[in-house]
């Protein structure tokens, strides 16, 4: 059955909140442990595996499965950790914490696809965890990036096992639809609890995570001759390795895949690997520039620190760093290798969101296309607050400070950096008409 909200369980300890999910396996609940008032998450086998032969026996493995997963996740922080175990009739429960934060398919959703770094970082911590799992004789058989929630202090955690033993051959549970793409095809017509079966999925949640889409499912593949779209052809940007590992993890038959994911996963924690990905950026700088701390915080999408950064390096380039902002002349021989830097590493870990050439673009459909972008060119008020709306530095017919600017993905196109036109209390619009139009025709000079 389905439990309804205010509902009490195992003798008033827990109260039923809401539904979270409806998998192919089970339905999860938030709850609230009564009498710790926290919060915790409860999950049920799906009403039809009732009807399957093998339910009879659903029990005893599903306390074993309980008790290994209990024992795991108290050492395992990419593991969710479960609280409780109970039966009332012949309904069992499991009891596990309640992780703050989104679902890896909610941040793929809100920011668009991660950079390789953040997907490898966050898949890699849930195969380590598997690894584990998978030499106790368990196989989670329904990973995909609703499984994988991203807290709120960053740490990837896995969740949301499946049903244990051969009760899902037997049974007439229909595929959760969102999870489709992640799951091989031998999961439906098999029964497989074969580790192959979580390298596919844990490959197929890569893949999202990087591009952003779904990718094809497993049983138009191998039934209708559908293509999987290699990952490189939809983002360019990442690297050979990374591309290759995941076509491996995919592979439709069982057989041709990896059979393990540690040896799925070994050719992204070697560390060329690593050395290949911080020498695609080229970092290069006229008057000895360090970029490396500014790349690794766009990287980790750290983008108000990554803006504050990028003006410190903007002011040693310029010989500024007493002065603590940069004049006009300072940017009209800004050097150009090192702006070219700067635009790069902006325009790429963003994804062509934000960075100077971005807003030299919007800044020039604004003006009228007859004028020039020029140092000291008349320009009324209303172009600057025009230009301003678009990048949401001016908004409500006021120019905001810069505590109340939002740093986020979700922020307008051409909205960061920023903290070199000196945006701070209010006063964007002096400062970017002192040194933001310059800027713009110096990029011009630059070949930018």
């Amino acid at each position: 059955m389905v439990w309804s909200e205010q509902q009490l369980l195992h003798g008033g300890k827990y109260k039923i909140e809401k539904i979270l999910g409806r998998g192919a396996f089970g339905i999860t609940y938030k709850a609230v442990h009564q009498l710790l008032n926290q919060d915790v998450v409860i999950k049920t086998p799906h009403e039809s595996l009732r009807l399957a032969p093998d339910y009879p026996n659903y029990g005893e493995q599903f306390i074993k499965q309980g008790q290994l997963l209990a024992q795991l996740s108290a050492d395992l922080e990419s593991l969710v950790q479960v609280r409780d175990l109970f039966q009332e009739g012949d309904t069992y429960f499991l009891v596990m914490d309640f992780i703050s934060g989104e679902s890896l398919w909610k941040l793929v959703q809100r920011t668009g696809p991660l950079p390789e770094t953040d997907a490898v970082e966050y898949i890699t911590q849930i195969g380590s965890a598997l690894n584990l799992i998978h030499g106790v004789g368990l196989v989670h058989l329904d990973i995909s990036p609703h499984n994988i929630v991203v807290s709120n202090s960053g740490k990837p955690v896995l969740i949301d096992f499946g049903i244990p033993g051969d009760i899902l051959r037997d049974s007439n549970v229909s595929s959760h639809i969102d999870n489709k793409p992640f799951r091989p095809y031998e999961l439906y017509y098999q029964g497989s609890r074969h580790a192959t079966v979580d390298v596919y999925s844990l490959a197929a949640s890569m893949y999202h995570a990087v591009t952003g889409l779904s990718p094809t499912e497993s049983i138009y593949r191998k039934y209708d001759g559908e293509e999987l779209v290699p990952p490189k052809q939809l983002v360019p940007s990442i690297s050979d390795r990374l591309n290759q590992v995941i076509l491996q993890g995919m592979a439709l038959e069982p057989k041709d895949r990896p059979q393990s994911v540690h040896e799925w996963l070994q050719p992204l924690t070697e560390d060329d690997y690593f050395i290949s990905l911080s020498e695609v950026d080229d970092l290069s700088s006229d008057v000895g520039v360090d970029y490396r701390p500014l790349r690794d915080l766009l990287i980790h999408r750290k983008w108000q620190e990554a803006d504050q950064e990028t003006l410190a390096v903007m002011l040693k380039a310029a010989g500024r760093e007493e002065e603590g902002w940069l004049d006009i002349p300072d940017i009209n021989t800004f050097p150009c290798t090192d702006l070219c830097t700067l635009n790069s590493l902006w325009v790429k870990y963003s994804h062509g969101r934000f960075g100077f050439s971005v807003q030299k673009r919007i800044w020039q459909s604004i003006v009228t296309e007859s004028v020039q972008v020029t140092p000291g060119a008349d320009y009324d008020y209303e172009t600057y607050c025009r230009f301003g709306d678009q990048l949401g530095w001016h908004t409500n017919e006021k120019w905001l400070d810069y505590v109340d600017l939002p740093f986020t993905l979700n922020a307008p196109q051409g909205h960061l950096p920023v903290s070199y036109v000196g945006f701070f209390s209010g006063w964007a619009y002096f400062a970017f008409f002192m040194g933001g139009v310059s800027l713009f025709s110096r990029l011009d000079i630059c070949s930018i």
